[in-house]
């Protein structure tokens, strides 16, 4: 089964994306990830990293580590004026991740303060009794 999330987040916003239950025996894997600027004239220019993490962000910021193990999924997002550079998009998504927690999204635009549109799709999954504690005691250690 096929969840779905949408929203648009402002630069420097943090939402929270609801998923745990009260026994954890739902898992989820994220199966897409992707963004769109939600000022569309051709005169704008953005520089996003939109991130989404297993925990709440202390403060929005401007680079992301792959050594964070808390880390689920990256879109570097850039859209030039000059027709000749148009829109780059880095994704990264760790689809190794499986979870039973919220999880937390966050966009932050280096240039222009650009808000942006996000769609989640997640795989949710039954988990077994075992494969519930083991996803829940990673994401009460922040391991990966």
């Amino acid at each position: 089964m096929i969840k779905s999330f949408r929203g648009m987040l402002a630069d420097g916003q943090q939402e929270t994306i609801r998923l745990s239950t009260n026994n954890g025996l739902i898992g989820y894997k994220i199966k897409k990830f992707q963004v769109m600027t939600a000022d569309i004239p051709s005169s704008i220019e953005s520089s996003n990293l939109i991130a989404l993490f297993k925990y709440e962000q202390d403060a929005v910021a401007e680079v992301v580590s792959f050594d964070d193990p808390t880390l689920l999924a990256a879109i570097d997002y850039r859209q030039h004026d000059n027709e000749a550079y148009g829109i780059v998009a880095n994704q990264i998504v760790f689809d190794n991740e499986i979870f039973n927690q919220d999880i937390f999204i966050t966009n932050k635009d280096m240039l222009t303060g650009a808000s942006m549109n996000y769609y989640i799709e997640l795989e949710r999954m039954k988990l077994d009794l075992a494969e519930a504690s083991v996803a829940t005691l990673k994401d009460i250690r922040g391991t990966g």
